[in-house]
């Protein structure tokens, strides 16, 4: 029996192309296998519900250009990075961090070694803006050397606390605005007033309220959403004009889907100046000035004096004494370069060797310039700088490719200076730091003394045990205004553990957090706690060692759960609680073995917190299924594996997508069901419970429904373009071919050979009607007694 190009087969394929590149063409010339949609994944399918500007094809370039190496899914998978037995972590008791991260850009590893990395802070001179607005930056130096510090040119070595040195090649660094981002802690005395009831399930009415309006905590969850929303719907409108691409493609263990590696990208960028994390504190800030400039050294020193005691100084929880690198920017075309010479040598007698000159050009460059190179997009970029971009090109007409270009002589000369920077300044002041601060504060604390200090401070020992109306020790640190300062022990050693952690000192890191975590709770400073807590599990978790059971549960699961509780119940900051556990949850899954289960326990009590949106919750769901892929079984029937949890959690993705009309998506996670189903030895799938099959073929049915509706649309949309052919020749021809592909076997386009859940797979299922089908179902539903599986996925 012949199969129409509409079929799903067990086989497997490569991605298709770009949709921004792929030619339109018409649907009954060459037909989408439904399949295709694997690549693309979720959409709104209100199809158009507005066309997108062409000239925004740059802004979605992430999730439209996958990874090159994706797995095909089941048939051709890769090893899993960590191999494990199904009862416990295996030989290999820790993640490969410098060998394999840096290799796979979306890899939620990578993404936690990118996130959390020192940032350097931007401060410069009025001539310098202006010189760079001519070179076509608005936004000044800033916007010019952000792409290129997220990676690093060459290798990197650091030296940890123990005097080891390692090689690092995927280094990167954060360029910041100085002075933005600045999120101001709420007093203690207030922080009562803002406390909601909390509902039976821990989160409080606030937490799952709208999150509309400016974000008031930093990072706000309903921008992340929006942004990948508008990815989703973009690759959505952008399918049709694919061409035929005949893949089975379903979910991917070891590369995620490109909409939730941004997802968790767009999570993690644009980290706000917050008091009780300082990641996003500057580790250095560069001060420039350009030659165009009269009194050089005079604008330096001001520079310097309002960074550290100005106007336009940090606030008192932020440290003062960061690196100062001072950079004096010189204009190749104009500008006379014996006296930038000069200069900078008078430059490095007045304020030391921590300087740089750097020569660009003042011209704008173009794409038709035979030395210009386009200038890369940030990955980094906040949610709702990204928002803003979107949202201009949806609402201009006459929107441009925001695509920038620069001279290949200024991107050298901009690598170089990042490089220099980052190896002979940053990386040694930072080692000093970390060496300062551990031998002059935390390591007191480790020993029988600072227990004792410990001790008293906690039982008030030595000191009034009056506790003031806010609940605060008299003899604790923590202001009122809540924060502590920057000299407090407990500042100075939150810093030394996220300076570790930035390193890659996950030793360290991890015992300086789990030594604050009791400070903070004695003193009821509820966001440090959480923060501790949570940071305190991930360095535990990126530690090359092995966890057994036991050592999780009494490290892990108390960390996270103190994390969540805080966040959440304490603090009213569901930010800070889906983090903590999306970032656990994958950390979990990379270990393999027994810790895949505590994986799917932290994604599972994250989607009952219901802190995600719509986006984040089809995104979470779709992992767990992930999650349970990838334990693997023993022996030929594959014993303690979770392929059944595995399939279940695809049909909930699926469902959970065709909720939010985003049918490509929902596709993508049926196939995936249908395959691992298939692949069970039963070969029942889930033929024997009703009300699951019932479940699988009605959303089977909707897609096939909204995905001829859509291309019924694109094939609309193109006549009214090119107007060479009329609306009735088109529909007559459609009509033809589909009646003619009857003739042949049941509707190609029809999903229900994904949608059936009978385990075997080939053209007995893609040729079963869908209406016998349901048929069946009711009548065996009539015949079950109440004894029977009612609903289950098995």
């Amino acid at each position: 029996m012949q199969s129409s190009d509409y079929d799903s087969p067990t086989g497997s394929g490569s991605l298709p192309t770009s949709p921004v590149i792929a030619p339109a063409l018409k649907v009954q010339k060459t037909r989408h296998t439904l399949n295709d949609a694997s690549s693309l994944s979720q959409s709104e399918i209100n199809l158009p519900h507005r066309r997108s500007h062409p000239s925004a094809a740059s802004l979605y370039a992430s999730t439209l250009s996958p990874p090159a190496s994706r797995s095909q899914s089941p048939i051709g998978r890769p090893a899993s990075r960590i191999t494990s037995s199904v009862f416990g972590t295996g030989s290999n008791i820790g993640l490969a961090l410098a060998s394999g991260a840096g290799d796979s850009p979306g890899d939620p590893l990578n993404l936690i070694l990118r996130a959390f990395v020192p940032h350097v802070a931007v401060y410069t001179s009025d001539d310098t803006d202006v010189l760079l607005k001519e070179k076509g930056f608005a936004r000044g130096l800033w916007e010019l050397l952000r792409p290129f510090g997220e990676r690093v040119q060459g290798k990197v070595i650091i030296r940890d606390s123990n005097g080891s040195s390692r090689t690092y090649e995927d280094y990167s660094i954060h360029f910041v605005r100085f002075g933005e981002g600045i999120v101001h802690p709420e007093p203690v005395t207030t922080s009562l007033k803002h406390a909601q009831v909390p509902r039976a399930n821990g989160v409080s009415e606030k937490a799952n309220e709208p999150r509309g309006g400016p974000p008031k905590q930093g990072i706000s969850i309903s921008d992340v959403e929006s942004v990948t929303d508008r990815h989703l719907r973009y690759a959505e409108e952008s399918f049709f004009s694919l061409p035929q691409s005949p893949t089975s493609h379903g979910l991917d263990i070891d590369v995620p889907s490109p909409y939730y590696a941004l997802y968790l990208r767009r999570l993690l960028s644009g980290l706000p100046l917050t008091p009780h994390e300082t990641f996003a504190h500057p580790v250095a800030c560069v001060i420039a000035i350009s030659s165009r400039n009269q009194t050089p050294i005079e604008t330096l020193q001001r520079l310097y004096t309002e960074s550290f005691s100005g106007d336009a100084r940090l606030p008192d929880w932020v440290n003062a004494q960061y690196l100062r690198y001072y950079v004096l920017v010189h204009e190749e075309e104009r500008d006379d370069i014996t006296r930038s010479m000069s200069l900078f040598d008078q430059m490095k007698r007045n304020f030391g060797l921590h300087c740089h000159l750097l020569r660009i050009r003042g011209t704008q460059s173009a794409a038709t310039d035979d030395d210009s190179i386009p200038l890369p997009r940030s990955e980094w970029m906040s949610a709702s700088e990204e928002m803003v971009d979107i949202r201009r090109s949806e609402d201009q007409e006459d929107f441009e490719d925001p695509t920038r270009y620069i001279f290949d002589s200024d991107a050298t000369a901009i690598r170089t200076f990042i490089r220099e920077m980052v190896t002979q300044s940053i990386i040694p002041t930072m080692e000093r730091k970390v060496s300062e601060w551990n031998d002059q504060v935390a390591s007191r604390r480790r020993g029988l003394a600072g227990r004792f200090v410990g001790l008293t401070k906690r039982w008030g020992f030595g000191s009034s045990s009056r506790t003031s109306f806010s609940g605060q020790s008299s003899g604790s640190n923590y202001d009122s205004l809540g924060f502590y300062r920057q000299e407090a022990p407990e500042a100075i050693m939150r810093r030394l553990a996220d300076y570790a952690f930035m390193l890659r000192d996950w030793k360290l890191a991890n015992s300086t957090y789990d030594l604050l975590r009791s400070d903070f709770n004695n003193d009821k400073a509820w966001r440090y706690h959480a923060a501790a807590n949570e940071m305190a599990a991930i360095s535990l978790l990126i530690l090359p060692q092995k966890l057994s059971a036991r050592a999780r549960a009494e490290t892990i699961d108390p960390a996270f759960e103190a994390a969540f509780y805080s966040y959440i119940t304490r603090c009213s900051f569901p930010y800070g609680a889906l983090r903590c556990l999306a970032l656990g949850m994958e950390l979990l899954r990379l270990r393999g073995g027994s810790c895949i289960d505590d994986a799917a326990k932290w994604g599972t009590r994250l989607l009952e917190s219901r802190i995600t949106g719509p986006v984040g919750d089809a995104l979470i769901k779709e992992r767990l299924a992930v999650c349970y892929a990838s334990k693997q079984g023993m022996g030929t029937h594959l014993w303690g594996s979770r392929r059944r949890k595995s399939a279940m959690w695809s049909v909930l993705g699926a469902e959970a997508w065709v909720a939010q009309s985003k049918y490509i998506q929902a596709q993508r996670c049926l196939n995936e069901a249908r395959k691992t189903y298939a692949e069970l030895p039963s070969g029942n799938g889930i033929d024997k419970f009703s009300y699951a099959s019932a479940l699988v073929l009605g959303i089977g049915k909707r897609l096939n429904e909204n995905l001829e509706a859509g291309e019924q649309q694109h094939l609309r949309d193109d006549n009214d373009d090119d107007g060479s052919t009329s609306d009735e020749e088109e529909e007559s021809e459609v009509v033809d071919e589909e009646s003619e592909a009857l003739d042949v076997v049941v509707r190609g386009r029809r999903i229900s050979a994904l949608g059936l859940p009978g385990g075997t797979a080939g053209a007995g299922l893609e040729t079963a009607p869908l209406k016998a089908q349901l048929d069946a179902s009711e009548e065996e539903r009539e015949r079950q007694d109440t004894g029977g599986a009612k609903d289950d996925f098995g």
